[in-house]
């Protein structure tokens, strides 16, 4: 934020820090365009509880707001610095999202990959296109940065989770993931398959959202597959797929079907084996800390 010289464009579902609003303001002071786009529940609303207000704070300091005005959430999560750099991920930008929660957050500098997502931004702003009337442009979403290949996908537009679906079926070793919400049958189903053809497969499922009827956990766990519920006493909140040690996928997308057919996402897929590197140690640190298998209270026929 301090070094941003012209515009600030920013996606975000939540916000409760003070520290930010206020680098913010002193950007919009010194002549940086801000403009934000939230979520109307989640963002604005949850803003207008006492001891909030940063919304209204910034709005009275010219910063521009806006909400999507609808049931579907705008879960959104990247920002866009002077048209060149993408700050996105599973991150909320909140006490609990950036102290308390596991989130990932990647920051990538590249102007092809900033008109993708300020592409998006815009649809939001100034056409108040949202969830499904937003058009989708994925064919113009590919870009690389150096000598890495990035896919770009947004929901509910592009068909996200069918996509995720044909990267996890070319799987030909190992398939990592961790994931606050998955209830995606096809994804489940693309695993297990993945995993009978010889596939190494391992997953940490967000506790609450692993003991619910729609997740997948409970399939995975009684196939025999090595999942495990998280053991961070708050929220496993990563969104996040490795494929044989080399493509990753995050971003603010659930893997569920309100999530690919109702809000706005984002979701990121890099070519890159190094990064893939960096999310695998955040895999194996999270799993020494999960709970083991025969922990489970899921009861299988």
């Amino acid at each position: 934020i301090d070094a941003a010289t012209t515009s600030i464009h920013i996606a975000s579902f939540e916000f409760d820090l003070e520290n930010v609003a206020e680098a913010l303001i002193a950007a919009r002071q010194r002549g940086v365009e801000i403009q934000w786009v939230t979520d109307d529940e989640y963002g604005i609303e949850a803003d207008e509880e006492e001891g909030h207000n940063l919304f209204a704070k910034m709005e009275d300091a010219g910063i521009g707001v806006k909400d999507d005005r609808r049931s579907g959430l705008m879960h959104n999560k990247f920002w866009i610095f002077d048209q060149s750099v993408v700050w996105t991920g599973s991150t909320n930008i909140t006490h609990n999202g950036t102290l308390l929660n596991n989130n990932n957050v990647l920051v990538l500098q590249s102007t092809e990959l900033a008109a993708i997502y300020e592409r998006e931004f815009q649809e939001m702003w100034s056409g108040d296109a949202f969830g499904p009337k937003s058009p989708s442009t994925s064919d113009q979403q590919n870009v690389r940065v150096d000598d890495t290949l990035v896919l770009v996908r947004f929901a509910a537009e592009d068909d996200v989770a069918n996509l995720l679906a044909e990267l996890l079926a070319k799987a030909q070793s190992e398939i990592r993931f961790m994931t606050f919400s998955f209830t995606d049958d096809d994804m489940g189903g693309t695993i297990l398959q993945r995993s009978r053809s010889g596939v190494d497969v391992a997953g940490i499922f967000e506790e609450r959202g692993s003991e619910t009827e729609y997740s997948e956990f409970s399939l995975l766990y009684c196939a025999g597959l090595p999942v495990r519920q998280d053991g961070n006493p708050r929220t496993m909140h990563h969104k996040v797929i490795i494929i044989d040690r080399q493509i990753v996928v995050t971003g603010s997308f659930n893997f569920s079907g309100n999530a690919d057919n109702s809000n706005d996402e984002n979701v990121i897929i890099i070519d890159n084996r190094e990064i893939a590197g960096e999310y695998l140690r955040e895999f194996g640190r999270l799993w020494a800390e999960s709970q083991p298998s025969e922990q489970t209270e899921i009861l299988c026929p």
